[in-house]
């Protein structure tokens, strides 16, 4: 069996789980988020966890199995705690400021860059080089700091642009002269 998939997931205080057909539906402190059950998939719920189980030993049963147990333990986490990706800007003249809800990046372009969260994600800035992104859903809070990033990534020479917390960048060396 798949070391993932047969693992139970735990339902923390204040966590409930409902599945109507193919839907999975998961409620907790900070909000709700759903998702599609594959229909070989069989989930069961009791109070205190869930259990993701398949039919066969089948290659796509297995993949199945181990990735649907994941995707709910996501949704369960995502419902209790929350997720967070923490960007820092280094760069000489680099800003980062809250415009409303949107986020104003100041990284060398002609203009402030403006970029408005999606619905369910939000922008907290620290001082004015670290940037967290934090939300419910973990792909969707992936999603956006990746493209926060891409506004500026970080250049191989000097290091400078967004990088993700702990991201270790490795310069490269400059040309030299004879």
């Amino acid at each position: 069996m798949s070391r993932v998939g047969r693992l139970p997931v735990p339902l923390p205080q204040g966590v409930r789980c409902e599945l109507a057909g193919a839907v999975l539906k998961v409620t907790g402190p900070k909000g709700s988020l759903e998702m599609a059950v594959a229909p070989e998939i069989s989930v069961e719920i009791t109070d205190a966890e869930v259990l993701v189980t398949r039919p066969t030993d089948k290659p796509n049963h297995r993949s199945l199995h181990g990735l649907t147990r994941a995707l709910i333990n996501n949704l369960v986490t995502g419902v209790s705690q929350g997720y967070q990706k923490t960007l820092l800007l280094e760069g000489t003249g680099y800003r980062l400021a809250m415009q409303g809800k949107s986020l104003s990046l100041t990284v060398g372009h002609s203009h402030p860059v403006v970029f408005d969260p999606p619905e369910g994600v939000s922008f907290a800035v620290e001082g004015t080089q670290t940037l967290r992104v934090t939300g419910i859903d973990k792909q969707l809070v992936g999603h956006v700091a990746a493209r926060v990033r891409r506004i500026r990534p970080v250049e191989p020479y000097k290091g400078k642009g967004l990088r993700y917390e702990g991201e270790k960048v490795i310069c490269k060396e400059s040309k030299k002269g004879a």
